[in-house]
């Protein structure tokens, strides 16, 4: 029986399962993600989630999943391009028939977001799909591979974490600011502590991801000349922890309920960044570096105990 619109409002409906689609692609695919999400006060968590689904399908497409599926790269631009327009769509209209362009489009129209920041995010995506000179050798992801092809000089590397990852931070800090009223700069303050935590948990991912990067994927985004040397591997820690501190720096001038769960991330990717620093470049070229779920859960508490000690600026 088909109920009546006084009983039910059809659109909240389809925003509520297009959010429950967004919290289970997070589950799948990251659970110290969801484990420092549900730090968040409950009005953030949705839409936080949101964002980091958005993300990670596009971060999926243009890392494998779509050329695994028999797509070539043209087709595989075609889909990030398709992907590109009904975000944009959405956040016009605030409808999408894709379940998580949808939750996103509800986040970013309530939270202010708009292309400034989501172009930069496709233009990034896009180049991880950049056509390249055929080498000899077997295909992989769909992609020429026997040497790595894509190769990040300071500049490049610069332009693809500011779109890949500076904006993500910066798509947050709006949901966190979205009922609050700061000065000009204070907000300024806030969004370069928010690009450098972005910026950082990019760059330890590079260093996680080695082997894949440059043994699928071809990709070298640590050094233009495709190698990373112990030397260059001690500057990028140096940068990564001189990130994380400018980051540290603004957490408290955040709202209480989103302190905990920025605290934990950058906790965790502070132990990261550690473990990271006394592995072999020959050692992160065969095993990703990961943390127990004990030293998780440690960092989890210290971040309550921590955050509960503070004041927003």
């Amino acid at each position: 029986m088909k109920r009546r619109a006084s009983e039910c409002n059809a659109l909240d409906d389809y925003r509520e399962a297009c959010e429950q689609a967004a919290d289970q692609v997070i589950r799948v695919y990251s659970t110290s993600f969801g484990a420092a999400t549900r730090l968040l006060g409950a009005r953030h968590r949705r839409h936080v989630r949101n964002i980091y689904a958005l993300v990670r399908i596009a971060d999926e497409l243009v890392d494998g999943v779509a050329a695994g599926s028999g797509l070539s790269l043209v087709e595989q631009q075609e889909r990030l391009g398709a992907l590109e327009a009904e975000t944009d769509g959405a956040l016009r209209s605030g409808y999408s028939s894709n379940p998580i362009v949808h939750a996103f489009a509800c986040t970013a129209r309530a939270s202010g977001i708009d292309a400034t920041l989501t172009s930069p995010f496709f233009a990034s995506m896009r180049t991880d799909l950049m056509a390249a000179p055929t080498p000899a050798g077997a295909v992989v992801h769909g992609v020429p591979h026997g040497e790595v092809h894509h190769r990040f000089d300071a500049a490049a590397h610069s332009a693809y974490v500011y779109g890949s990852a500076e904006v993500i931070g910066l798509m947050c800090l709006r949901v966190f600011l979205r009922d609050s009223r700061v000065t000009p700069e204070a907000l300024a303050r806030l969004e370069q502590g928010a690009r450098s935590l972005g910026a950082a948990f990019q760059n330890v991912n590079f260093l996680r991801d080695l082997a894949e990067d440059t043994q699928q994927l071809s990709r070298s985004y640590l050094s233009a000349d495709a190698q990373l040397t112990e030397a260059l591997k001690a500057q990028w820690i140096a940068t990564i922890r001189a990130q994380l501190a400018d980051a540290q720096e603004v957490i408290p001038m955040l709202p209480p309920d989103a302190r905990r769960a920025v605290d934990c991330a950058r906790r965790l990717f502070t132990r990261l960044t550690d473990r990271i620093a006394h592995t072999p470049v020959t050692e992160l070229l065969e095993h990703r570096v990961r943390v127990s779920g004990a030293a998780k859960t440690l960092l989890v508490l210290q971040s309550v105990a921590g955050a509960g000690s503070r004041r927003a600026a």
